[in-house]
């Protein structure tokens, strides 16, 4: 039995999801389950999906974001001994469903994942690095994911301390298990990512949950300027901004201070040209934005941390 899970809370996309899911098959029989926290917002798409298992849940007291809780409410309702995920309002394309499988079935691989992109017409962000070359994975999300229930019990499912980036800590602890992360380039998913403001949106509280990911897994600390050097420069670079303004303004209205640090400014701004031309290729001026607000999300957690 193959249980693909879905979560969701107030997203009428799920509908184009549950439509596409159910026609995939793997050769074996296959259970779709949706655990939904929309307080009965979307019962109308329950009545309209018979075969697909409804699981209605509410969040814990005091819990804003309930990801991670669904999650673990999912796999802990699943018949089967495989769970898949996909996120509500993905499109799987032809042949999705065997090729994440197929790890698992032909290689005894216990977890695999597979590629997520934007339509055609509205790319995501980073879709153009997209396909991976490497067979195993440091990390995956669980917008297309494939793995044995017994590797779920092994690492005690998903933290529930958690918002968002249950997902990344999810992967990271089964690697710290011993695990390899197969990786699946021809499973794909089709997923509408959205605008920009809500791109904005995403940045930022993937940047919060980063931060939270490595004052959690703080053996990871030392390789992280080199690793993911972006988690480390943007926010030293937010923070030496207004130093750079201040600068420049000093020099704009008092003769004491050396004309030059008006140039402070617009040659701190220029570093970000850097970035910009290394990431031409996904769009500089979104990228560069993105990776801004994702910096800010990174202080914010660390300024709520020391406040605390």
């Amino acid at each position: 039995m193959i249980s693909i899970v879905v979560i969701s809370k107030d997203e009428p996309e799920l509908d184009a999801t549950l439509t596409a899911v159910p026609a995939m098959h793997a050769g074996e029989p296959v259970e779709v389950l949706v655990v939904d926290a929309s307080g009965g917002h979307l019962d109308h798409l329950a009545a309209a999906h018979p075969r697909v298992r409804w699981q209605a849940f509410e969040p814990p007291p005091g819990v804003r974001v309930s990801i991670p809780h669904q999650r673990n409410a999912g796999v802990r309702a699943a018949s089967g001994d495989v769970v898949v995920f996909t996120d509500a309002g993905c499109r799987p394309e032809p042949g999705w469903l065997p090729a994440l499988l197929a790890p698992l079935r032909k290689e005894d691989e216990d977890i695999v994942a597979g590629v997520a992109t934007g339509p055609r017409d509205r790319p995501g962000l980073y879709d153009r690095d997209a396909v991976r070359p490497a067979m195993y994975l440091d990390e995956c999300p669980t917008i297309n994911l494939a793995f044995r229930r017994s590797l779920f019990d092994a690492v005690d499912g998903f933290d529930e301390a958690f918002e968002y980036g249950s997902d990344v800590d999810f992967s990271w602890r089964v690697l710290d298990a011993g695990y390899r992360i197969r990786s699946a380039p021809d499973a794909v998913v089709v997923h509408d990512w959205g605008g920009r403001r809500r791109q904005v949106r995403r940045s930022y509280a993937y940047g919060k949950a980063r931060a939270r990911l490595y004052l959690k897994h703080r053996s990871r600390l030392p390789r992280l300027p080199t690793t993911e050097p972006m988690v480390v420069a943007y926010p030293i670079y937010l923070l030496g901004l207004p130093v750079a303004l201040l600068a420049s303004v000093a020099a704009g209205v008092s003769t004491a201070v050396p004309q030059w640090t008006i140039l402070v400014l617009p040659g701190y701004l220029a570093l970000l040209a850097v970035p910009a031309w290394r990431n031409r290729r996904n769009g500089s001026a979104r990228v560069v934005l993105d990776h801004l607000v994702y910096g800010a999300g990174v202080l914010a957690e660390l300024t709520r941390r020391r406040r605390r």
